[in-house]
């Protein structure tokens, strides 16, 4: 590379994630051939428009791949349609509204501070000033709460239902949400919708450990990496025949211009990935490496929620008197990365938080195993006590020294 000072903050970079322990649950490492797509030739092609119907020429190859990466998609999660164009799940979110609804329509989704995206929305997100939002709680445990989101549909009577959660540690029942949904449909003169985010559990989705939502939901948007593990970027699911022009115009013409062809090459080979039985095995591996972590910190009598899917919440408050702020900085300072998060009944702001948000997917893809994942649960709990941080740095680096390199990253492909 010829920019010598940019090249200098990759090199720190990738020092950074292959010497550290990875948590953030939102985020993967893609394979090589993920990287090598997103770095491609595709990356200097314009092609406003979908497949066969473009506004530039020479989209010969694009629309192949741009095929390839709907098809396999739709195979992945067993739906109708899917568009592969949405630059990121902020931009899915933003076009399946304006799909499903029409401006100042009546939104019900979980309150924030129990889990929900600045997209579900957040007073700072679009998602606020053009719809009217209300929302449910979780449960006093901490879970959704059925009989609570059936009382609030009724209260509210809204034009969407949303579910979707970017910090919900335990299993999603769609299809009882579709059955409360289609109940109070039943006797409501206000038709609600069903739209569900699932950029969290993709993956678990994708490797049929969960229910799948677009057996139940009108719309499904997600992003493709985080337990997907393809590259940034966003995706639009439907079953429905009459949603599929309305949220092909949403993306394009309405909300993007054009789309990032050499992201969505990237899309295309990841999909592949996922269809690939190992891809099973790595989604099993992640969970159980995550649920070990879990029950460890618990064991050791911290306050931590369990885990039935890619992550869950350790209260460091009543844990270790901390802010989840200050959780988080300790944690990095030995080489462990998290994120602070807020937890359900949390009394701190959310640029404090009471809690830390801990995930496997990342540290799975690299080689982590559940005695590694106990290990780390440890660690965890000795740094928040203050324990020797010199120590803890050493431990970290044995259990990284045996994971594979985040540069040489492969998976296998499934493209019959």
């Amino acid at each position: 590379m010829q920019d010598k000072v940019i090249e200098s903050y990759f090199k720190k970079e990738r020092d950074r994630q292959n010497n550290g322990i990875e948590l953030i649950a939102s985020e993967n490492y893609p394979s090589m051939d993920v990287r090598e797509a997103q770095a491609s030739i595709f990356g200097s092609k314009y092609a406003e428009g979908y497949s066969g119907h473009r506004y530039y020429g020479g989209c010969e190859n694009i629309d192949a791949v741009e095929d390839l990466a709907e098809q396999r998609a739709e195979r992945l999660f067993d739906c109708r349609y899917a568009n592969v164009q949405t630059h990121s799940g902020s931009q899915a979110n933003f076009a399946a509204y304006i799909a499903l609804l029409e401006k100042g329509d009546k939104v019900l989704s979980l309150f924030l501070n129990d889990g929900g995206h600045l997209t579900h929305g957040s007073p700072v997100s679009f998602s606020s000033h053009d719809y009217s939002f209300s929302h449910y709680p979780l449960g006093g445990d901490g879970r959704l709460d059925y009989k609570g989101i059936e009382e609030r549909l009724d209260e509210v009577n809204p034009n969407l239902f949303l579910a979707g959660y970017s910090a919900y540690p335990y299993e999603i029942d769609f299809k009882r949400m579709r059955e409360i949904i289609d109940k109070h449909n039943s006797h409501s003169s206000t038709h609600c919708d069903f739209m569900v985010d699932m950029a969290h559990i993709a993956g678990i989705v994708a490797a049929r450990l969960c229910q799948n939502p677009c057996d139940y939901a009108d719309i499904v948007t997600s992003t493709t990496h985080k337990t997907l593990r393809g590259p940034r970027g966003g995706l639009i699911l439907t079953n429905r025949e009459d949603l599929i022009r309305k949220i092909k115009s949403a993306v394009f013409p309405y909300s993007q211009g054009g789309p990032l062809e050499h992201v969505i090459a990237a899309k295309a080979i990841c999909f592949a990935e996922a269809l690939h039985p190992e891809f099973k095995e790595y989604v099993a591996r992640l969970m159980e490496n995550t649920k070990a972590c879990a029950d460890e910190l618990s064991r050791l009598g911290c306050d931590s929620s369990g885990s039935e899917n890619h992550l869950f919440l350790l209260n460091v408050l009543s844990s270790f008197g901390i802010s989840g702020k200050e959780a988080q900085s300790k944690l990095e300072e030995v080489g462990i990365t998290t994120n602070k998060n807020m937890i359900h009944g949390d009394t701190l702001s959310p640029a404090l938080t009471s809690g830390i948000r801990i995930g496997f997917a990342a540290s799975t893809t690299r080689g982590c195993t559940k005695i590694d994942a106990i290990k780390i649960a440890r660690l965890i709990y000795r740094t928040l006590k203050c324990e020797d941080k010199e120590k803890i740095k050493e431990e970290v680096k044995e259990i990284v020294s045996r994971w594979k390199d985040v540069d040489t990253l492969s998976f296998p492909v499934l493209t019959d």
